[in-house]
């Protein structure tokens, strides 16, 4: 018999992702995981741990949320256990909050084991002024909204919460 053996990316013990403060994260147990095959080194429990500043895809900066605009931004680590950040594209809102169009999951390097992903959204209430970039200003700022979603392996579709 001939079988192909696809590429395997999963984590088995995702580690329960929080905000922490400011441009922060916090996760509460070391993950667990594999990237094709192969065990991938825990990443440990983190407390306000700075969070990486430039999307691993395109090794720039974030894109920065206005008011009125949302995103996915899928976390994982790589192979030696460090925090690696995707984000996904930029929608905008309706007056209620909800996205217009869903945000699209960004592609996840073939090195990266994803064990969350994050819907942030800048509503009516945030600043005109304040531009949300990830890694860079406070998530925890007032207007802003975070839903953040353990996962096994990245789901099929976009999500919005």
């Amino acid at each position: 018999m001939n079988f192909t053996n696809p590429i395997h990316i999963y984590c088995h013990i995702h580690p329960a992702l929080v905000t922490g403060t400011n441009a922060s994260y916090t996760t509460t147990v070391t993950a667990s995981g594999v990237i094709n095959g192969k065990f991938v080194t825990g990443l440990t429990a983190q407390t306000n741990a700075a969070l990486p500043t430039t999307d691993v895809n395109t090794g720039a900066a974030f894109l920065g949320l206005l008011r009125s605009q949302g995103t996915v931004l899928v976390w994982g680590q790589n192979a030696a256990g460090t925090t690696q950040i995707a984000q996904g594209t930029i929608e905008d809102l309706d007056t209620s909050g909800t996205f217009v169009n869903a945000p699209q999951f960004p592609p996840i390097p073939d090195t990266m084991m994803p064990f969350a992903y994050q819907v942030i959204k800048a509503g009516l209430t945030a600043s005109a002024t304040v531009k949300l970039v990830p890694g860079t200003d406070n998530w925890n700022s007032t207007g802003f909204t975070n839903v953040i979603v353990p996962i096994s392996n990245l789901p099929a579709r976009p999500q919005v919460a």
